[in-house]
């Protein structure tokens, strides 16, 4: 009888996320495989766009437990009448109908096999803070999805305190709901866009021009800041 792959150490966790966010700031994403980069019929309400735990492979507890975290980071409105791990505390999209757990599951960042890991990490929180509160948690949901929004804010603040046990596990799980919501980080921009990615579409991220490209010929200052080098390369790079 095989043994069972040993758990994730907090040191593989932490690698495995930096590297995964490293990816995401270098651009080195292969967009077109994302889970959610198929077209959205315009039947479906922007708010339940996304995808459904059964086709992300996941544990359900796994994948309502991530979900309620982005939704934390990033409030949204439930998806539909039953629908536990977002809160609801807030009209419009959040972070979950903009792909967060999508994002995570993305094959070029390699971390799908960390998040069980991460959401034990999560509920174990959640226990601990229900029980320090007098909450009562529902035993068939996780622990954090079990808590109500503004006992979720509170556990995140204290998770995100610096100094605070895993509190870079955590700043990062963070900052993959952000990069979700603000800039469908899972796709490419333009494809984003002509998927009406409810992130950009919240934020009025502008549509390329008809040649898929950005161009922005009026100044966000009102003025030009600085002259053009004359020896800068045709892709912007300095000579």
């Amino acid at each position: 009888m095989s043994e069972p792959p040993a758990r994730p150490t907090r040191r593989r966790l932490l690698v495995g996320l930096t590297a995964a966010v490293a990816a995401l700031r270098a651009g080195e994403l292969t967009a077109e495989a994302a889970p959610s980069a198929r077209p959205v019929p315009d039947s479906v309400p922007v708010a339940r766009a996304g995808l459904q735990p059964a086709s992300l492979g996941l544990p359900d507890p796994t994948t309502a437990t991530l979900e309620a975290f982005a939704d934390t980071m990033v409030p949204g409105e439930k998806r539909y009448g039953g629908d536990v791990a977002i809160a609801g505390a807030t009209p419009g999209p959040g972070a979950v109908q903009a792909g967060a757990v999508e994002l995570l599951n993305l094959p070029d960042l390699g971390i799908g096999v960390l998040l069980p890991e991460l959401a034990l990490l999560v509920n174990t929180r959640a226990l601990a803070y229900a029980a320090t509160h007098g909450r009562v948690l529902l035993p068939t949901q996780p622990p954090f999805v079990a808590l109500r929004f503004t006992d979720r804010t509170a556990l995140a603040g204290e998770l995100l305190t610096p100094g605070a046990p895993d509190r870079q596990l955590y700043v990062l799980l963070a900052l993959f709901a952000a990069a979700a919501f603000d800039t469908a980080a899972h796709l490419h921009t333009a494809v984003a866009i002509r998927q009406r990615h409810p992130g950009l579409a919240w934020i009025g991220f502008p549509a390329p021009g008809a040649d898929g490209l950005w161009r922005f010929p009026a100044y966000s200052y009102g003025r030009r800041l600085a002259s053009e080098h004359p020896l800068t390369t045709p892709g912007g790079h300095p000579a």
